[in-house]
């Protein structure tokens, strides 16, 4: 009970099963022992959000001189320091603020989201409109990450193995990919193989969110028959 005398919230399950998590546990748990006192969670917040400014004024700049997409790389690096490190200092101090941390961490990823997936968009090697069905496949997935918060008390943060750092990493690998290989001629229509990519993956999440509604509903609704 809290001082209200209302009911504590159930804590809320965290499922993370993507490729990394083993290895990148490791590495937050040491960077949480060396990070200086007065590094607090909302600073590695903030850090994590000009991580991904960084990586929209790479992906823009990149129109002028393939060399900004450097830029863009650094600031994955900038974005999975922050973002990643935030709440696992919060828990790592016992300084946890759930509902404020839950709220202000999916806010500022959601704006991340869009900077990153819109910058790609504005760049000269990823059609906007192209990139904007990415953006829709990603959002409904977190759309599904939150319901599931509310009506099974689970945070999944990965799907088939893969979570937020595989992504970073796949996005780190497209960038290199647009660096080395420059602006590619279309193949199918007007588009080339970066829109065929990034499209290919947006409808992969669209299609993704689909099945795990699909299979959240069936749950549910085992567990809540109907009422006679």
């Amino acid at each position: 009970m809290d001082h209200t005398g209302k009911a504590d919230a159930p804590p809320i399950a965290r499922i993370q099963e993507n490729l990394v998590a083993r290895l990148e546990r490791r590495v937050l748990n040491r960077l949480c022992q060396v990070m200086p006192r007065g590094v607090t969670p909302d600073m590695l917040t903030f850090t994590g959000m000009f991580g991904a400014v960084l990586v929209f004024a790479g992906y823009l700049a990149s129109n002028l001189d393939a060399n900004w997409l450097w830029l863009s790389i650094g600031g994955y690096f900038v974005h999975w320091f922050g973002d990643s490190l935030d709440g696992s200092l919060a828990r790592f101090r016992k300084i946890e603020r759930p509902r404020y941390g839950y709220f202000l961490d999916h806010s500022c990823d959601g704006f991340a989201t869009m900077l990153v997936v819109v910058g790609i968009g504005l760049s000269s090697y990823v059609e906007l409109e192209v990139a904007l069905i990415a953006l829709a496949g990603y959002l409904l997935m977190s759309i599904h990450a939150f319901l599931s918060v509310r009506v099974l008390g689970e945070l999944r943060l990965s799907y088939l193995n893969g979570g937020p750092t595989e992504l970073r990493l796949i996005l780190i690998a497209l960038t290199l990919a647009m660096y080395f290989m420059g602006r590619e001629t279309p193949i199918v229509g007007d588009l080339n193989v970066f829109d065929l990519f990034v499209g290919g993956a947006g409808l992969g999440l669209i299609a993704l969110f689909a099945a795990q509604t699909a299979t959240t509903a069936r749950r549910l609704a085992k567990e809540e028959p109907p009422r006679n």
